[in-house]
């Protein structure tokens, strides 16, 4: 799909509900002895596809009116876990499917068979997992056996979801756990609401610094009923889209003592100069002079392509480091963002680590190339409002992935997304 946009935004929205939580929380509660009610207003395609893997593992799991209403697994089975393009839907259920027995076969579309998963198997095949993988890619592989509990040593430097899955898995095994992060932990912010989640459902976990120790034989408990927070990295786009335009533009309905890595937005666009202003549920973004900054990304990776849209007007140069991960999402986001400033006439470049972005003055060039990643698409359309012509976009349906409504709520701002 293309869409053309153009316009400046101005007023209030309201972001959808936070996939990363709503994810932990739907899992917490498949887990648990007793139903659970899940208030998420609004789903996307990430969030579904942890439903449908959890409902193949033998949750009964349906939506409804802005709500999941959840019966937990009691009998487990198994067959093909579809995680669509959802990296955290693989990620966390490998390892629950392990500790539950599941024979399963985990498939995926889009980059997620590319994407890196040894460094997980092989840590579940050193603790009774067998694993058969069907073509040269990560996907799909069938899991067999039933993963036991001990100790565990997980590089932290990939990705933090390998450790989230076996937090979700270990309070499940028989015994005792230890788990030993190595080299570093990534997007730490993930981890902190994975333990906040397992802490609502009664789970306990014991961190000293990077030593995690997880009791066996726990039970899930949740509440009879939770809400979903809204989603900081889906808000960024709107506070930055207020930042670098005409009018000010107000994201509603955040938590702003929230536990997401990406409220971090906030900070990162003040120390480039940005006016923003955080009241109850409310953050209001205006127009700003913005300056080029060193912008450390290790625990916020999804904000980097909205933030090289700040950078791309912003006096002077930008770097971001502790990029290098980027390179594997669902995109390589650095190439892609480097591809999409360009079609800008904005100049970038990439290092092993790092990219760099140099300000100026963003005009249409050429149609911008959103290579099927939502995070880029919704970058490249708040981009557009600094242009005088219209910017198109291809691939523009990625968006379904973390923000099917996104280019309504453009439109509601003042915006003009029209689909060609």
């Amino acid at each position: 799909m293309e869409i053309k946009v153009h316009g400046t935004l101005k007023g209030e929205v309201t972001p959808p509900p936070s996939k990363s939580q709503a994810h932990r929380l739907l899992i917490c509660a498949a887990l648990a002895v007793e139903p659970c009610s899940i208030v998420c207003n609004g789903v996307n395609d990430d969030i579904m596809a942890t439903m449908r893997c959890l409902n193949a593992l033998g949750a009964r799991i349906t939506f409804s009116s802005g709500v999941f209403d959840v019966l937990p697994i009691e009998l487990v089975k198994g067959g093909t876990l579809d995680c669509g393009e959802s990296g955290s839907t693989l990620r966390f259920l490998m390892s629950v499917a392990a500790v539950l027995g599941a024979d399963a076969t985990f498939t995926g579309a889009g980059k997620l068979p590319q994407r890196p998963m040894g460094a997980l198997t092989d840590v579940l095949a050193a603790h009774g997992m067998a694993f058969e993988r069907h073509t040269s890619d990560e996907l799909p592989v069938t899991c067999s056996g039933t993963l036991q509990g001990g100790k565990f040593t997980l590089p932290g430097n990939i990705s933090s979801q390998y450790l989230t899955g076996l937090l979700f898995a270990l309070p499940l095994a028989d015994v005792d756990s230890e788990i030993e992060v190595t080299g570093g932990l990534t997007s730490a912010s993930y981890i902190d609401m994975t333990i906040d989640a397992l802490r609502t459902a009664g789970i306990s976990v014991e961190r000293r610094n990077n030593i995690f120790t997880i009791k066996g034989n726990q039970q899930y408990r949740m509440p009879e009923r939770v809400v979903v927070e809204g989603d900081w990295s889906s808000a960024a786009f709107w506070v930055v889209a207020g930042v670098i335009g005409k009018q000010p533009v107000t994201v509603c309905g955040m938590n702003n003592e929230s536990l997401q890595g990406d409220s971090a937005i906030v900070d990162h666009l003040r120390s480039m100069g940005a006016f923003i202003t955080v009241e109850d549920d409310r953050v209001a973004a205006v127009p700003s002079h913005l300056f080029g900054a060193e912008l450390d990304c290790m625990d916020t990776p999804d904000l980097v392509p909205v933030l090289s849209v700040a950078a791309a007007v912003a006096q002077g140069t930008t770097t971001f480091i502790n990029v290098g991960r980027l390179r594997f999402k669902e995109s390589d986001r650095l190439a892609a963002m480097k591809s999409v400033l360009a079609s800008f006439g904005i100049t970038s470049s990439v290092g092993e680590d790092t990219f760099t972005v140099y300000g100026g003055d963003p005009v249409a060039l050429t149609p911008v190339e959103s290579f099927g990643d939502h995070r880029i698409a919704m970058a490249a359309a708040v981009a557009a409002q600094k242009c005088e012509s219209t910017v198109t976009i291809t691939n523009a349906q990625s968006v379904a992935k973390s923000y099917p409504a996104f280019f309504e709520d453009y439109n509601s701002l003042g915006g003009k997304a029209n689909v060609l």
